[in-house]
């Protein structure tokens, strides 16, 4: 069994939270525990010749748990034949054959791929009739009970607390039931839908009354984007607004995270508070920093009270007084600071993030989408163009997914028009544009674009990008579009990392030799393109780390329009002034296909430039809060190490 008192991981018992918390270091190794359980579960239920009653779920957070099992049964004979599963739930109305039908995802993810018989697979059903769909329900949870009931109830868990589609205000006593889906729910699942109006609105969904009666629960989660969610389920009060939590009262449930969704967790966030620790230099500025900001005072206005009362009576006692702890901490902030990105030439770079040497230095700057470069690091990016160094861009990805259908269209129109006019006969000029308009004309939700609408769009996202760059003050020369293979898929879901994709990020990296390599940092979603892009890079700098020039190329992390890092994580942060915001906006506007609704607008209803600016006005807020210079905005990186 995964429930244990004390973590296997860090070792901390677990005084602040309600439920059994397992943390692995990584979704993968998380994955390969569950299914380590779940093949112990189905061999003891076939050495006592009974069926295994599995509950199934879906998304994102179990495909690397089906492609584990899929593993144990190819590579380790693990057989699935005495295994009955029912699903959670299923969008209404879904044929099972649609690219978003749970039918399908199972399909592909797991059933197609194991000896599991097709007549034990239960999945709810999304072509029913609305008046036939409460007695649908009763017969699922009749199957349950006859058989029963679950052996083990696998779990995702949603943004809003949701298990299964039992969204917030959903009762302990629920049944299995057709529901109206959260806004936060649809939000969330409307980058498969390709937009928000095509988003179903309801679904049928597994009661929580079932889920609490199965014999174990499993409840995983990966990403940062989890985190908050998470301390509300473990840690908080039980409550109907965050569904997960009803799992406390359960007596064989676990949670199985990931360091990032772990990473708000009292004892993962602030150890301090749960038992004596080692205080390293990380994590004396990480209480101080905090202690600071929850207080709402200046660093160096921080007392001994102010330690002792907040539980870091220790660190006084080990490093105090606090006049001596807060001029430490002070000091660093102060030296992440620099209008020298690059480095400042011919100066004392002992207290500075950067290297003086070479003073003008090759720069590569990876953005996962055609956008993320400037929208992260735009200010950053045209200081170093203007302070001599030799800035290069690598687009990763074609980003044409993001490209909404009517501006392709116009753009295949204006090719057209212009050939038109000027007198160019080109006839696959036309034959393209007819093909794609008839093609978007009848295009079914969620269908995935042909290969001549996913060029069309993956072109105008390119221009915007050269256009970004023209602005920044680039040559073409320095512009790369790596288009890596896994992306090219046509759809949301995205095929793994290849050795295609390292290969290219290598032979770019090696082409340049860098002095600077930045690239996006973000770790929200750990199956998410950013992620994706980022792993090629540390795989790819990996296997180039015995070359001589890499020993003189230092990576730094930035984030996207989503989030910032941490104030205590930060290692180099470069101010803007009101005239560089500006600037940056301006850069950013280059991006016409993602201003005014973008397809992919999430949670958040402010656009990309607007979200760009919040996120460096709020760093440099912070700063400003915690004693330092008052900036208008900021731009913050981490080193990576490798």
């Amino acid at each position: 069994m995964l429930n244990s008192n004390i973590d296997k991981a860090t070792g901390f018992e677990k005084r602040f939270e309600n439920i059994g918390t397992i943390v692995y270091e990584n979704s993968t190794s998380a994955s390969k525990a569950i299914a380590e359980e779940i093949a112990s579960l189905i061999r003891v239920k076939q050495s006592q010749k009974q069926p295994c009653i599995l509950g199934l779920a879906t998304g994102s957070s179990p495909k690397g748990l089906y492609a584990e099992l899929v593993r144990l049964h190819k590579e380790e004979g693990l057989s699935f034949n005495n295994v009955i599963s029912f699903n959670l739930d299923e969008y209404y109305p879904m044929e099972p054959d649609s690219v978003n039908s749970y039918v399908r995802f199972m399909q592909e993810q797991l059933f197609n791929h194991i000896d599991i018989l097709s007549e034990n697979c239960f999945v709810p059903d999304g072509t029913l009739s609305k008046n036939k769909i409460r007695e649908y329900c009763s017969e699922y949870e009749a199957k349950i009970e006859a058989l029963g009931g679950i052996d083990l109830q696998i779990l995702g868990i949603g943004g809003n607390g949701h298990i299964g589609f039992n969204e917030s205000g959903s009762l302990q006593n629920s049944k299995t039931r057709l529901v109206a889906l959260d806004h936060i729910t649809r939000v969330a699942a409307s980058g498969d839908f390709s937009g928000l109006d095509n988003t179903p609105r309801t679904a049928i969904t597994l009661g929580v009354k079932k889920i609490m009666e199965a014999k174990r629960v499993i409840l995983m989660a990966w990403g940062e984007r989890k985190s908050n969610v998470i301390k509300a389920s473990v840690e908080d009060a039980v409550t109907s607004q965050v569904p997960a939590s009803y799992l406390q009262e359960h007596n064989n449930a676990t949670f199985i995270l990931d360091e990032a969704a772990a990473s708000k967790l009292t004892r993962i966030n602030t150890p301090w508070l749960v038992e004596k620790i080692v205080w390293t230099d990380q994590l004396i500025r990480k209480a101080v920093l905090s202690l600071a900001l929850n207080l709402e005072k200046p660093i160096l206005m921080l007392t001994d009270a102010d330690y002792i009362e907040n539980g870091m009576s220790d660190l006084l006692a080990d490093s105090g007084p606090a006049y001596d702890i807060n001029i430490k901490i002070f000091n660093k902030l102060q030296n992440t600071i620099t209008g020298w990105p690059g480095g400042k030439p011919n100066s004392d770079d002992s207290k500075r993030p950067e290297r003086a040497d070479p003073a003008k230095k090759r720069v590569l700057v990876f953005s996962p989408h055609p956008d993320d470069d400037v929208i992260s690091m735009g200010g950053t990016l045209k200081r170093l163009h203007e302070q001599g160094h030799e800035v290069h861009i690598g687009y990763q990805t074609s980003g044409n997914i993001a490209v909404a259908d009517d501006e392709a269209l116009r753009f295949a129109s204006f090719v057209c028009d212009f050939n038109h006019k000027f007198g160019i006969d080109n006839s696959e000029a036309k034959d393209i544009y007819k093909k794609a308009a008839t093609f978007l004309k009848n295009k079914k939700t969620s269908e995935i674009d042909t290969s001549e609408v996913r060029y069309i769009k993956g072109l105008i996202r390119k221009g915007e990008a050269r256009s970004a760059c023209y602005f920044i003050g680039l040559p073409d020369i320095q512009i790369h579009f790596m288009e890596l293979p896994f992306y090219e898929t046509g759809a949301i879901k995205k095929n793994p990392i290849g050795v295609g994709d390292v290969e290219i990020t290598k032979d770019l990296i090696e082409k340049i030799k860098p002095h600077q390599i930045f690239a996006a940092g973000d770790l929200a979603d750990p199956h998410g393109t950013h992620k994706v892009c980022l792993d090629a890079i540390f795989a790819a700098v990996k296997e180039l780390k015995t070359k001589k020039f890499m020993k003189d190329c230092w990576v730094w992390l930035y984030r996207g329009a989503w989030q910032e890092w941490g104030v205590d994580e930060i290692e180099m942060a470069v101010p803007m002034g009101p005239d560089q915001v500006l600037e940056k906006r301006k850069a950013i506007f280059k991006h016409q296909s993602q201003k005014d609704g973008v397809v992919f607008q999430g949670t958040d209803s402010r656009e990309f430039w607007q979200r760009a600016e919040d996120r460096n006005k709020e760093t440099a807020e912070l700063y400003d809060q915690l004693g330092l210079s008052h900036y208008a905005a900021m731009e913050a990186f981490v080193r990576w190490y490798y």
